[in-house]
């Protein structure tokens, strides 16, 4: 046996590759040394926990142009899944031909009419693009602020994945799809540069209820010009500044005090904090009341 190829840290594999160079089906049964992930693939026990693996895995027995999609490109684009994908742990793909469709037990096969399929490489694996991706998953969920935060997810303030010009072009493309429409209809209310989808959503439940929508992370300076925060979302002709507090602030101690003494220098310059938890995005009465009282609107 070639230890290179199917050692312990082999590649995934097609068993009918294995069996050319003279391996056993009875060596290549799942088990201790292999695991089956899809049938006729093979990899290194352990490893079809792992994402990746498992996309390497089946990109063996994937024909060319077929790409890893939806749920699936999101993670492999490291992008936060929506609420109504986290618990699918199936793989998606899509092509643009019919008879190129993986029809295996723990993938969803997906298959376009579209005559486009934008993609991009991930380590190897062919994925569609963010934009593409926010198109395909969008048009999946029903809630249209769901796609206004996925559509920010997908251009957080470290990581910009697309443009608001980019998704605009390819859901205009986008031709006789259901839930088209409104993902078009979102795209306008989607903000590039956020942090969480926390920000997102209280950002949306604010214009939601008739408030201006509030700049997103913008920076305060002192009026000497030195650097003072960098605020979730801010009204700054009102010097109204909103925090979002999330788990971050239990866990990290030195970003807590760190943050407690920005916010003080803030209301020290004239500027009023509001601080979000996560109960104000379930009621968000008292929230709407407290901003829409400092901008006195």
């Amino acid at each position: 046996m070639d230890d290179e190829l199917f050692g312990d840290n082999a590649s995934p594999f097609t068993v009918a590759d294995a069996l050319r160079t003279g391996l056993s089906r009875k060596q290549l049964r799942a088990g201790r040394r292999w695991d089956a992930p899809f049938t006729g693939i093979r990899l290194p026990a352990g490893g079809a926990t792992d994402l990746r693996a498992r996309c390497r895995a089946l990109s063996e027995a994937l024909d060319d142009g077929v790409a890893f999609s939806h749920g699936t490109a999101l993670m492999l684009l490291g992008v936060e899944l929506p609420w109504t994908h986290v618990h699918d742990a199936r793989l998606h793909v899509i092509t643009r031909r019919s008879a190129d469709r993986a029809e295996r037990p723990g993938v969803v096969a997906h298959w376009t009419r579209q005559t486009f399929l934008e993609t991009t490489e991930i380590d190897g694996l062919l994925v569609t693009s963010p934009a593409q991706t926010l198109v395909h998953v969008g048009c999946d969920l029903r809630m249209p602020d769901d796609v206004v935060v996925l559509g920010d997810a997908l251009m957080r303030r470290k990581r910009m994945l697309t443009s608001p010009a980019e998704l605009e072009t390819i859901a205009e493309r986008t031709r006789k799809v259901k839930g088209i429409v409104q993902v078009r209809e979102e795209i306008s209310r989607m903000r590039p540069g956020t942090d969480s989808s926390t920000e997102t959503r209280t950002r949306l439940l604010l214009v939601d209820a008739g408030l201006p929508c509030p700049l997103v992370n913008g920076v305060v300076y002192a009026p000497d010009g030195t650097y003072v925060k960098r605020v979730d979302l801010l009204y700054p002709s009102q010097k109204v500044a909103i925090e979002y507090d999330g788990d971050q602030h239990r866990t990290d101690r030195a970003q807590w005090q760190d943050d407690i003494r920005r916010r003080r220098l803030l209301e020290s310059l004239g500027w009023t904090v509001i601080v979000v938890v996560a109960d104000d995005l379930r009621d968000p009465t008292q929230l709407v009341a407290r901003v829409r009282a400092a901008l006195r609107v």
